[in-house]
């Protein structure tokens, strides 16, 4: 399948996890468990998974919440996973958008299946998307390319044009920018993002004079038009 997916399983069922990201990884594919709510969206924000198993019942925090933080920042695949058959219906009317939905007890197996459904289609989108772009992003190898050459980005300003990259004509503001990019909690000031934005564009400009993807919403923040 597909051997650099990393897929995190959600679940305060230790053996059950166990079980799964054995499964996982005997098909190709790298697994992580956590076991409570609390630090799934920072691992998901430094670790950018392939896809998320979101038990909907955890301590702490619990899956519905994690979701919708998760949707608020990126749009990586989730299997949302329930004890409750009449759950699946209301989490269906709920319309939160999940990438598919499972019942526990579940079989091994047929999860794995439909990870690599969704890791299958997920790669075909990848591929038509790039294709159709002169800018495309690798968060595998941390390289940006613009019309096939390479951006000579920085760290800092690589992580801030694949999270504009993964959300297309969507304002951002500075600071969120900041909590995106700078997640160990360091002072950073907005004009950090303007300095990041500014080389950014010139790094652009320097491959194609006409690019103009970065866009500047005055008095509000920066987005990416494509």
């Amino acid at each position: 399948m597909n051997n650099e997916a990393l897929v995190l399983v959600v679940e305060d069922e230790p053996q059950l996890a166990k079980v799964l990201c054995e499964y996982l990884e005997h098909a190709g594919m790298r697994s992580h468990h956590l076991a409570s709510g609390e630090t799934v969206v920072q691992w998901v924000k430094d670790q950018q998974p392939s896809l998320i198993i979101l038990d909907l019942m955890l301590p702490g925090v619990d899956g519905l919440s994690i979701f919708r933080d998760l949707r608020s920042f990126c749009q990586i695949p989730v299997i949302m996973a329930t004890a409750k058959v009449d759950e699946i219906d209301r989490l269906l009317g709920l319309e939160l958008g999940a990438d598919d939905y499972i019942c526990k007890p579940y079989s091994p197996r047929e999860v794995v299946a439909r990870v690599k459904n969704i890791l299958r289609r997920s790669s075909a989108q990848t591929i038509t998307d790039n294709t159709t772009c002169a800018l495309q992003i690798n968060d595998a190898s941390m390289q940006a390319l613009l019309n096939q050459q390479l951006l000579p980005l920085t760290p800092a300003e690589y992580r801030l044009l694949s999270f504009l990259y993964k959300h297309p004509n969507h304002i951002f503001s500075r600071d969120q920018l900041m909590g995106h990019i700078y997640s160990d909690g360091r002072v950073v000031t907005d004009r950090t993002i303007d300095s990041h934005i500014k080389n950014l564009r010139k790094k652009m400009h320097d491959i194609d004079s006409n690019s103009d993807f970065v866009k500047s919403i005055y008095s509000v923040g920066y987005m990416l038009e494509m």
